[in-house]
Formats: C-alpha cells, structure tokens, sequence
C-alpha cells in the first residue's frame, strides 16, 4: 500500500477501504486491494466505499488451485498484510478446518463465488 493512500471509515470507525490519488482524480479501493472505480472525484470514490459497505465480505468465495478442483472457501481476516481464508465446513462441527494465507492484494485465484460452481468443500 502506498502512503499516500487515505483510509475511509464507516461513521463507527470500521475501515471500508482506501481512496487513492490518480493523475487529477481519485480511485476507490476495496479491503481486498482491488480498484472498484476508475479515477473519479473524491466525493465519488467515497459514496462507491461507502454503498460497498462490509457485508461482500461475508460472501460465499472460491479459492482456485493449481492442480486441484476449486475449494470453497470464508474469509477469515483481511489486512493490508495479508489475506486468510478457512476452507467451507457449512457450520459442521466435525470438519477438518484448513487455513490458507494469501498475499494482499488479494490474488485472482481467491474470487467470488458463481452460479453453476461446485466447489470442493472440506
């Protein structure tokens, strides 16, 4: 993340995202690191944060895997660090928990999930 970045914040003090400087605009950016708008005013940027809101994150996601079917996959904890994820249990007690950490930004391999996906689970 570069310095010059500026933080926005939910009237509850929540982080939502950054607003970044770009030629004479300024461009949205999401918790995950990924650009939501094109360079835009500075009023702009913060209305698309803030209709964004928190509750994305909480959507089901899939973790896409050289090798291996795709996994289903929670977000655990986002930083501008880092990324972990847990592996989908569906609220099962007794399945076997397995974590994975990503770089932030967040790679293309960690995406939303999609109609018609099957995801491995577990």
């Amino acid at each position: 993340m570069d310095p010059d970045w500026t933080p926005h914040r939910r009237d509850d003090g929540e982080l939502l995202g950054w607003i970044r400087p770009e030629g004479s605009g300024w461009v949205a950016v999401d918790l995950l690191g990924h650009d939501m708008t094109e360079a835009i005013e500075w009023l702009d940027a913060e209305e698309a944060l803030e209709a964004r809101g928190l509750g994305w994150l909480a959507d089901k996601w899939m973790l896409e895997r050289e090798g291996a079917a795709p996994l289903a996959v929670r977000l655990v904890e986002v930083t501008p660090e880092r990324i972990v994820v847990k592996s989908e249990d569906f609220g099962a007690i007794d399945a076997p928990l397995r974590t994975y950490e990503l770089g932030w930004p967040a790679p293309a391999a960690l995406r939303p999930r999609v109609p018609g996906d099957t995801p491995l689970i577990f």
